[in-house]
């Protein structure tokens, strides 16, 4: 979880305002105690990823909250589409926290009935939804990072989607962030900086099936 800082400062008869980039959120309400040593702070609220306003008080109430949810997620995507064979193979790799523990999910599957590998890459986006719903994920900011610039592009909005059976799997994709309220922060990436995810949708292809939950360590 991170914050944005807002702080109203006093100085004489003046009052100035200033916003942070955002920083974690242990660290935040570290530099807010800090500012608030100096005696001339006036207010002071914390923003997170959703713009959502929050006093000291109740920020520190939510941290406390989300400690025990899993927060802090990064979601990795791949599809791949074997012409040959008319099947897919798509993976999911997700990072995140709970509990002060750190965790991270393996986890892979074939499908059929795909007609590309733009396709392919929807679905495995799709995948990964599946795999945040099954987690209990909600109300929450959630980076999605894919090598896959017509899917992060395309859902985004900075581009353009004329193909019918793409529409469709935003619609899908949409409806589901929708419902489980999430706030996606997305973040393409290289194939090599991808390989986890490559890795696991290339198995699928090969039938080797992967599904694995691991707590990692510090």
């Amino acid at each position: 979880m991170k914050f944005q800082i807002e702080w109203h400062y006093k100085f004489k008869s003046r009052e100035v305002s200033f916003l942070s980039e955002y920083t974690n959120a242990e660290e935040a309400l570290l530099i807010v105690e800090d500012l608030e040593k100096t005696g001339r702070t006036k207010e002071t609220f914390l923003l997170d990823e959703q713009r959502n306003k929050w006093t000291v008080k109740e920020a520190k109430k939510l941290v406390k909250d989300v400690e025990t949810e899993p927060h802090d997620i990064v979601a990795y995507f791949d599809g791949g589409f074997d012409l040959s064979m008319g099947t897919s193979g798509v993976g999911a790799v997700i990072y995140y926290q709970q509990n002060n523990r750190k965790y991270r999910i393996r986890q892979n599957a074939r499908l059929e009935q795909l007609n590309s590998n733009n396709e392919a890459e929807y679905a495995a986006f799709y995948y990964v939804l599946q795999q945040l719903e099954l987690l209990g994920v909600s109300k929450t900011s959630i980076v999605f990072r894919g090598d896959s610039q017509v899917v992060l592009k395309q859902l985004s909005g900075e581009w353009p989607c004329f193909e019918e059976d793409f529409n469709r799997w935003l619609d899908r994709i949409e409806e589901k962030m929708d419902e489980l309220k999430i706030h996606p922060i997305y973040e393409p990436v290289s194939r090599k900086q991808n390989q986890e995810a490559d890795q696991l949708a290339t198995q699928a292809l090969q039938g080797t099936e992967i599904a694995s939950h691991k707590q990692l360590d510090d």
